[in-house]
């Protein structure tokens, strides 16, 4: 995941960015279908790799992406690269956040049979499948057919049909990206005022009430900084959800 870390491409600001953001990619990649795969998998099974990938491999990654770009050599030269760089340091940070919860110590897939457990599974599910597709069109490597990013926008219509189709792909994900947030964030609100609620009925203990709430608000965040990480991979950081829960 850290092929793209060469030393050389530290004197160029813009250089950093790129191989930084690749490797944001790859490891969001990796994380993201560990996530989805422990969701989707029985219960009592537990955060694995994926194509030999752990999550540790990429929590490490992204530590190393962080240790490289803090070694490059000066700022960038225009506004525009200093947004991309913004960016990516947006996108490595969410992805960093996320590696954390993804932590093979975590029980992800600890859901209770209840509906709203359940969609919250699906939705979280449903985000980590289209982020790390996403994730995918941005790690390819430079020189490769597929590597054209879609960050940021071209100024005149292209006439190339493959980078068009392949950036309305990503924004139809990205858009999807946004619904699931938003779904789960309402879920994530109605399901803690039902759950304790059901603690003075008698229909749960105090302790299966909390543990249950505190299920639905890591599958919210995890959901939250998948999502966000493949925004800013992509220059779309800024949203509505995102003045909501604060900028990140």
């Amino acid at each position: 995941m850290t092929r793209c870390l060469d030393p050389s491409a530290l004197v160029a600001p813009i250089a950093a960015e790129e191989a930084v953001r690749r490797t944001v990619a790859r490891a969001l990649g990796a994380l993201c279908r560990s996530v989805e795969a422990i969701l989707q998998s029985p219960r009592g099974g537990s955060v694995g790799s994926e194509k030999g990938i752990s999550v540790p491999d990429a929590a490490d990654a992204l530590r190393q992406a962080q240790v490289f770009m803090s070694d490059v050599s000066g700022p960038p030269e225009s506004e525009a690269e200093q947004r991309r760089l913004m960016s990516t340091v947006h996108a490595l940070d969410n992805a960093s956040r996320l590696a954390e919860m993804a932590s093979p110590e975590n029980d992800l897939n600890a859901v209770s049979g209840w509906p709203d457990d359940v969609r919250a599974a699906e939705l979280c599910a449903d985000v980590m499948r289209r982020a790390a597709s996403i994730a995918a069109e941005i790690a390819v490597l430079p020189g490769n057919a597929r590597s054209k990013p879609p960050h940021p926008a071209p100024e005149a219509p292209s006439t190339d049909a493959a980078p068009n189709a392949q950036a309305a792909s990503i924004q139809e994900s990205l858009d999807q990206l946004e619904r699931c947030a938003k779904e789960l964030g309402e879920v994530r609100r109605t399901h803690r005022s039902a759950t304790l609620s059901a603690v003075a009925s008698g229909s749960l203990t105090a302790g299966e009430a909390i543990a249950r709430v505190e299920r639905v608000r890591s599958l919210d965040a995890l959901t939250h900084h998948a999502w966000r990480s493949a925004a800013h991979l992509v220059g779309q950081g800024t949203s509505h959800i995102e003045t909501q829960r604060g900028a990140s």
